[in-house]
């Protein structure tokens, strides 16, 4: 049997643990943009919930402000036909 030489040992061993490292860069390096899309995705999501409960809010007093006056004026009117009536004689 062939005895290795130590400096070939050696130069295995320093290869070995680059190659080691390196992988290891890489893992961590995948892992941390990983979670910074999933980070990144979640914070969208919720600014896109949080803008629509608020669209969703201002459309609702809106619309409500519009019934509102939608039915005021239907409230004036009949009072109007209703004094109408009574001037010629009818009830309401």
């Amino acid at each position: 049997m062939r005895r290795r030489n130590p400096l070939v040992r050696l130069s295995q061993a320093v290869l070995l643990a680059a190659g080691c490292l390196t992988l290891q860069g890489c893992l961590v390096g995948a892992v941390v943009g990983g979670t910074a899309a999933v980070v990144g995705g979640t914070a969208k999501a919720t600014g896109a919930v949080v803008g629509a409960g608020f669209d969703a809010v201002t459309t609702s007093d809106e619309e409500t402000r519009l019934k509102r006056e939608r039915e005021q004026r239907d409230y004036e009117r009949e009072q109007r036909r209703c004094e109408q009536r009574q001037r010629q004689g009818r009830r309401c």
